[in-house]
């Protein structure tokens, strides 16, 4: 084991050396970059980036089988959308979904299922209404690609 003398240390062979340090700190600043983005953002991550870019919730057991219909195939199409089948009232999924800050929530009923629709809300409550899962598809890609959030479009 090397003796430390100041800024010099000495060797097995008995001669004094400068010693060497290398640092690399890519893990150190990429948490960094990451939490200074989160606070920026208030955790309200923009849709491009979110890591849950859509939530699909279903009203009765009786629409389950069609919220896993619209989170497959917008899933295919390479979006990042969960659902939530759980037997809750659909206001305390959509408060629990609004506090995860999901920049949106799609909501399917009977209605919607017949109609191959889907209610739409926007973070921060906004709601959009009900329109064609193509028209949300073309939304969700037309934020994407202009990297803006849902309450900035």
């Amino acid at each position: 084991m090397p003796e430390r003398l100041g800024a010099e240390y000495v060797t097995e062979e008995n001669t004094r050396k400068a010693p060497v340090m290398l640092h690399r700190a890519i893990v150190g600043s990429l948490e960094r970059f990451i939490g200074i983005l989160i606070e920026n953002h208030a955790g309200n991550m923009p849709a491009w980036l979110a890591p849950t870019q859509a939530v699909v919730l279903n009203i009765s057991d009786n629409s389950a089988a069609y919220a896993q219909q619209v989170q497959q195939s917008l899933k295919k199409q390479g979006f990042r959308v969960e659902y939530d089948l759980r037997n809750e009232k659909i206001t305390y999924k959509i408060r629990e979904h609004a506090l995860q800050k999901i920049p949106f929530l799609l909501v399917v009923g009977d209605k919607e299922s017949e109609s191959n629709t889907v209610a739409v809300r926007a973070r921060g409550g906004v709601d959009l209404g009900v329109m064609p899962l193509e028209a949300f598809v073309a939304r969700l890609q037309q934020d994407i690609s202009q990297k803006v959030g849902p309450e900035q479009s």
